[in-house]
């Protein structure tokens, strides 16, 4: 089974899980693994893997509406080297410090191959779930999509120090917060914008009617050879927030990212459409 064929296994079992992290009381709390054979490409650099892995739990705290207090990570490889370990760390502590929370240590073990799971943590009052999306509410992103997709083929191109810079993506923390007030479901788009919008439909009982036009496919992606709607929608690992939100709320949202309403909800029944025709419920799988 894949990863959400697992979470519906797991779910009736763990009430806090299937959201973007567990919120318990008033903490949100979130941890994730990355791998050197599915994680990061070759040419990636060790800060680079320090900055993205830390940086995809922040964003998971991200689609909460939760704000970051601190974040670890478990560092595991077949040798420890001392240029790689600080170059990790000096990762990991700048993308904490570019979202104003702390990076305060971790675990150390011996592993077949370069493997970090990290965990991060929060405070949220709001909290956002992906459960809450209705009829005629507006569905947004953060930023722009297919990033990681170019990215990936500079990396294969051996263009390493624009991949990596590429890769480096800075968590939607104070947009998250900023909409929590008002947005009605929430998730990042780690697994790709169609497959977040059908995880969203699929927790929110709803469709959504998306414009093809309207979604925000970065430059970069026009600098490589790659199709442009399979990087932006289907490729993921971007770590934009998808939202819903009133359309009434748009107008008094402010954030420090630029926000694209691409289509809106609609009723279950109509499923998940671009331009009338169906989505397909593709993206990155783990």
């Amino acid at each position: 089974m894949d990863e959400r064929e697992a979470l519906r296994l797991l779910g009736a079992d763990l009430p806090h899980a299937g959201d973007d992290a567990a919120v318990v009381d008033s903490t949100a709390i979130t941890t994730d693994m990355l791998h050197e054979s599915t994680d990061f490409p070759a040419g990636t650099t060790r800060y680079t893997a320090g900055w993205r892995s830390v940086a995809a739990s922040l964003s998971d705290l991200a689609a909460m509406g939760a704000v970051p207090t601190a974040a670890v990570a478990a560092y595991a490889d077949e040798a420890f080297l001392d240029h790689e370990l600080r170059a990790f760390v000096d990762g990991a502590r700048a993308v904490c410090e570019a979202v104003g929370t702390e990076y305060v240590g971790g675990d150390l073990d011996h592993h077949s191959e370069f493997t970090v799971a990290t965990t991060a943590v929060g405070d949220v009052d709001q909290p956002v779930f992906r459960s809450g999306a209705r009829t005629d509410d507006r569905v947004c992103v953060t930023g722009t999509v297919g990033r990681s997709a170019a990215a990936l083929a500079l990396f294969d191109r051996g263009e390493t120090e624009r991949a990596n810079e590429l890769f480096q993506f800075t968590p939607r923390i104070e947009a998250g917060r900023r909409v929590a007030g008002t947005a009605t479901a929430m998730m990042d788009s780690s697994d790709g914008l169609a497959r977040s919008l059908h995880q969203l439909a699929e927790a929110s009982d709803c469709g959504f009617a998306i414009t093809r036009d309207s979604v925000p496919i970065d430059a970069a992606v026009d600098t490589v050879d790659i199709d442009r709607w399979e990087a932006g929608v289907h490729f993921g690992e971007d770590f934009e927030l998808v939202f819903t939100i009133p359309e009434a709320a748009l107008s008094a949202v402010e954030t420090d990212v630029p926000i694209t309403v691409i289509g809106r909800v609609t009723d279950s029944e109509a499923g998940v459409t671009v331009d009338g025709e169906p989505l397909a419920d593709r993206g990155y799988t783990h």
